[in-house]
This record gives C-alpha cells, structure tokens and sequence, in this order.
C-alpha cells in the first residue's frame, strides 16, 4: 500500500460513479438513492481526500459501513435504511455540529424521488428545545468531567495527560458554540477556527483554542490556567443564556 496518492475532483467524481453503478447492479430496486457527503459533495475536497457515500436502502433497520482503500485512495459507503437516515437527521445531540453536516450538502447520484430533499427537512426539524437539551448534555456529560480530569492532574498528575485533555476541552466547547447557533462544522480540521468565528462564545474559549491550535502545550501550568478560566466563562456563559444544567436535586430519582 503505497496511498493516499493525490487524484483530481474529476477522477475522485468518476470513481463515485462507478461505486454508484455497482451498487445499483448489486442492491438493485432496494436501492433509494445514492449520494455523495463530505468534502466531495461540497466540492472542497483536496487531492488527498477520500470518498464518501450514501447508499440509501429501501428495508428497514440496515446499517452497515463498507470502507477500503485501494493503495492509491480509499472510500466509504454507508448502506443505510430511509428510516435510520431519517431518524438520525432528526437527532441532536452533542456531537452535532461535527456529525450532521453531511445530511444538509448531499450531492446526488441517484435519487429518482427525491430523498436527499426530505433527508434535509429531517436535519432543519430540530427545534430549540432539542438544541437546548444537547447544550446542556455537553456541559454536564463532557465538560464537567473534563474539567474534574484536569483537576485530578492538577493534584496527582500525570501532566503529560494535559495536552489531549486541552484538546478534547477546546472541541466540546466548539461543539457547545455549534449547537448554541445550531450551526454545522464544514470539516473537522476547521472546527476551532469557524467556532471562532460565531458571535456570543463562552469567556476564555478563544484563549484555550489558540493555545491548541498554536500547537503550545508543553507548559502544564499555562494548560491548567486556560482550561479553569474556559470553564469559568462556561458556567457563567450558561446562566446567561438561560441552560439550565445543574440539578437541585441531591438525587434525581
């Protein structure tokens, strides 16, 4: 295997036509529809980007994911029920900004009544609750325990833990940014510099960013420092955009 090796936008988009006809010849009228996502469909994807593909399938309650590389390039194709696609359109959760990009740009291959169209209404179905719900699960699922992670390193170490724990901090705060404006990422490596770009982030966010994205974390101390005053910025972010996410309740059940 000597790939990834670099391929044109018309190489990458004959080669999804060929996938496309495969498939067709081998799922035949279980067959939906047939789309590309990702950079392909957006038509930003770089010479070294792989393929990835919708195959959207009459039955019900299929998911499976058939990915390969072919030394020089590689490709993925999700063969997918209408009725899991339509479900998880629908769905927000924390993730959402990074996940549910690709329901929203789907280029067609085939789609002779019009799914990708209705795949679409699914994702714009969410309403402000449902984000709500999501804003409120980053903060209390992932941000409050990463922030007890990075204080238990703190007190016992090992500081070389500090690095992915800034890391995974920064990119839930960009998803808590994404929900709040029920904004989707375009790729994952442009995640930090478009949450950047939203209005109404939580205090020490853009210190704590681009302190990764400088690449600037061999000191623990200054870690500690911009993940504390990004959580500071967080509670105090929250209470004034009304998330309610701290229960009064000792035990809630």
């Amino acid at each position: 295997m000597n790939g990834p090796m670099p391929m044109t936008r018309e190489e990458r988009a004959r080669l999804a036509h060929e996938i496309a006809e495969r498939a067709l010849s081998v799922h035949g009228e279980n067959i939906k529809a047939i789309g590309i996502y990702g950079s392909a469909a957006r038509e930003t994807d770089a010479p070294f980007s792989d393929l990835e593909m919708f195959c959207v399938l009459r039955s019900s309650g299929q998911d499976d994911d058939c990915e390969w590389a072919v030394g020089a390039w590689k490709a993925e194709v999700n063969f997918l029920s209408e009725d899991v696609m339509l479900r998880d359109a629908a769905s927000v959760d924390g993730l959402w900004p990074l996940t549910h990009g690709k329901y929203f740009a789907v280029r067609s291959l085939y789609d002779p009544e019009a799914f990708f169209a209705e795949l679409r209404s699914a994702a714009e179905s969410p309403d402000r609750d449902d984000f709500r719900r999501a804003v409120c699960g980053v903060i209390t699922g992932e941000l409050y325990e990463l922030a007890g992670k990075w204080r238990n390193v703190r007190v016992q170490g090992p500081c070389t833990f500090l690095p992915t724990l800034a890391i995974e901090t920064a990119t839930y705060g960009a998803m808590l940014v994404g929900l709040h404006h029920r904004r989707c990422f375009s790729t994952r490596a442009l995640v930090l510099p478009e949450a950047l770009g939203m209005s109404d982030r939580p205090a020490g966010f853009d210190a704590l960013c681009r302190l990764v994205m400088a690449g600037d974390l061999s000191k623990p101390d200054a870690i500690l420092c911009a993940c504390e005053s990004f959580w500071d910025g967080v509670i105090e972010w929250a209470v004034r955009n009304g998330y309610d996410c701290m229960e009064n309740r000792r035990i809630p059940f």
